[in-house]
């Protein structure tokens, strides 16, 4: 063995007790607080696969929050050590260029990886514990078959995007409560940033270069990936990366972040039980997909669903029937391509009882959509508007287009609303759809309070609910009143995952004397009876 490889041995295993050194910080980001240089927000801990890593949030005086990826036991030395085994690693696993790129042998190349990275350090380190091998493993398998530094704020729950302007300006991420954050993550060259968006490409047979310099695809889990490439930006290659949430938002958990009242959650249930269409609208990243998901939860389990949407967003309760679908790019030769009104005209054949869209852009799928509502179908979906009129003149105008006719098929519109400057999302408005295709407005969000107000009389709902569901108007009223008492039950007790809320409804339609009693008694629920 030579002096250089026992130096790097001693390197690696010396700094495999010690933490990361923080790039663009002088010090460690705790003693840096300590000294009152820089104020901790907010730390917390999560696992990136087999990878401990911690986030502390900072203030450093600066425009915006610090977001520091902190990984115990892998310091700056140990990754340039172990980047130089990437070769050898690649090299000794046998496999062919289809088995990487297919998505359904992802976890057999993994496997065949990670053995194989842990006989080539127990080669090279053999007195390292079996925990930092696995560690370390982990690591090797990320900078060869994953995104290598993004893996781990791609991990942390609390990310809504990654994104990546440039090799000369730090990783910039999306935080849920802080907005946006530098990190201390930065790419070496464009070069490695044009290397991220080529295996993204690949991975699902699309192509990114010069003369096709725009991508718009998705990583295996879900994710969706934005990237350009200079010069069509000038300041050099990007990747926006938008996370697929693997804990969606559910109704009791908007309850817990102020965003809708118990109250107008009820008459949403209500519309929901009883097949009424509704529509999400709303500006960009105001909410629309993830409170289409959050009422999701309240369709009857004995219903089969269909969703539709471009890129996969939703996830309902495992229980329920859904069939998740999902449009298709055309190929290099323009073939191959799956459109979202392809997939409508589809899902009409499918015997649906319920019909999600992701998202109305065009006219033809807007009329398709409206024509399955007139023909007894219950349609969710979501549509770029500001608030519940503009979301009507959208429709009634170019390019959707829609006669105005048309529009008594929808009974309601619900506005979700991002308040920038506040860094808080909330439901702006909820409007029924009036026989004349008009909006009215019943709840409307007052900014100055933080509250959302009764501001209307509920008239088409009522009348509709009355006339197919046989309910009077004190009945109406009970039935919302109960819902909303479950919700808050629901919110009080932290049941915010997707199965839990979903399972406490499927319980309510079947025996709703069962989710009553446990409210009343304020039992906690026994989710392993259902």
């Amino acid at each position: 063995m030579t002096d250089k490889k026992k130096e790097l041995i001693k390197k690696i295993e010396k700094e495999s007790s010690k933490g990361i050194s923080v790039k663009g910080i002088t010090g460690k980001p705790s003693t840096l607080v300590n000294k009152g240089k820089m104020k901790l927000l907010e730390s917390y801990f999560f696992k990136s696969e087999n990878i401990p890593v911690n986030i502390k949030i900072i203030d450093r005086g600066d425009y915006v929050p610090y977001y520091v990826v902190v990984i115990p036991g892998l310091a700056e030395g140990t990754k340039i050590v172990l980047n130089r085994l990437k070769g050898e690693l690649v090299t000794n696993v046998e496999l062919d260029v289809s088995d990487i790129l297919d998505p359904k042998k992802a976890p057999l190349v993994k496997k065949k990886f990670t053995k194989r990275a842990i006989q080539l350090l127990e080669k090279h380190f053999p007195n390292l514990s079996p925990d930092t091998k696995l560690v370390l493993a982990s690591y090797l398998i990320q900078n060869t078959l994953g995104l290598g530094d993004l893996e781990a704020p791609l991990n942390d729950d609390n990310n809504e995007e990654i994104v990546i302007n440039s090799s000369t300006e730090p990783v910039w991420v999306f935080h849920k409560k802080y907005g946006w954050c530098k990190t201390n993550i930065r790419i070496a060259s464009e070069e490695a940033i044009y290397d991220y968006a080529s295996l993204i490409a690949r991975k699902v047979g699309r192509q990114i270069n010069v003369l096709n310099p725009l991508l718009d695809a998705h990583l295996p889990g879900g994710e969706r990936v934005n990237s350009t490439l200079a010069p069509v930006s000038s300041h050099g290659n990007t990747i926006t990366i938008r996370k697929f949430s693997t804990n969606p938002w559910t109704i009791p958990l908007l309850i817990n972040m102020n965003c809708i009242t118990p109250e107008l959650a009820g008459l949403i249930w209500l519309s929901i039980q009883n097949e009424l269409s509704l529509l999400i609208s709303g500006g960009t990243a105001s909410g629309k997909t993830s409170f289409l998901n959050a009422i999701s939860a309240f369709i009857p389990p004995t219903h089969r669903i269909i969703s539709i949407e471009d890129t996969r967003e939703l996830t309902l309760p495992s229980f329920l029937q859904w069939v998740p679908m999902v449009t298709r790019e055309p190929n290099p030769e323009g073939k191959g391509e799956v459109t979202m009104l392809d997939l409508m005209v589809n899902a009409l054949r499918m015997r649906p009882d319920r019909i999600i869209v992701g998202e109305v852009r065009r006219q033809r799928e807007a009329e398709v959509m409206f024509e399955a509502m007139h023909t007894g179908h219950s349609v969710y979906a979501t549509l770029h508007a500001d608030n519940a009129e503009e979301t009507v003149s959208r429709l009634i105008n170019p390019p959707v287009n829609i006669p105005k006719s048309m529009l008594d098929a929808l009974s309601g519109i619900v506005v979700q609303y991002r308040h920038r400057r506040l860094g808080i999302r909330r439901t702006l408005e909820f409007a029924e759809i009036t026989k004349k295709g008009d909006a009215n407005v019943l709840y409307r969000w007052d900014v100055r309070t933080d509250k959302i107000k009764k501001v209307g009389v509920m008239d088409r709902i009522a009348k509709t609910l009355e006339l197919y569901a046989g309910l009077s108007e004190k009945e109406i009223v009970d039935d919302i009143d109960e819902k909303a008492r479950i919700i808050k039950w629901m919110a009080k007790n932290n049941y915010t995952k997707v199965d839990e809320v979903g399972h406490i409804v499927a319980r309510y339609y079947i025996s709703p004397d069962d989710v009553l009693s446990a409210m009343r008694k304020k039992k906690r629920w026994d989710f392993g009876t259902v």
